[in-house]
């Protein structure tokens, strides 16, 4: 993936971004969460996103 982006897709990703700021936001959270999770947590961790997830789930209402 070493191809250069042209200067009208360069362009056209600024203007999304700009346009999207708020899930552009969202996706790289979820990016780096996952990331987190995959290669990084210790089991401390995962005991903890356990407990956590559980009560966002909860406020979110569901099973």
């Amino acid at each position: 993936m070493t191809e250069k982006l042209s200067a009208a897709r360069i362009k056209a990703n600024k203007k999304w971004d700009d346009e999207n700021r708020e899930r552009k936001r969202y996706l790289n959270s979820r990016s780096a969460a996952r990331g987190f999770i995959k290669n990084k947590a210790t089991a401390d961790d995962i005991e903890e996103l356990t407990k956590l997830l559980a009560n966002r789930k909860q406020e979110l209402n569901l099973k």
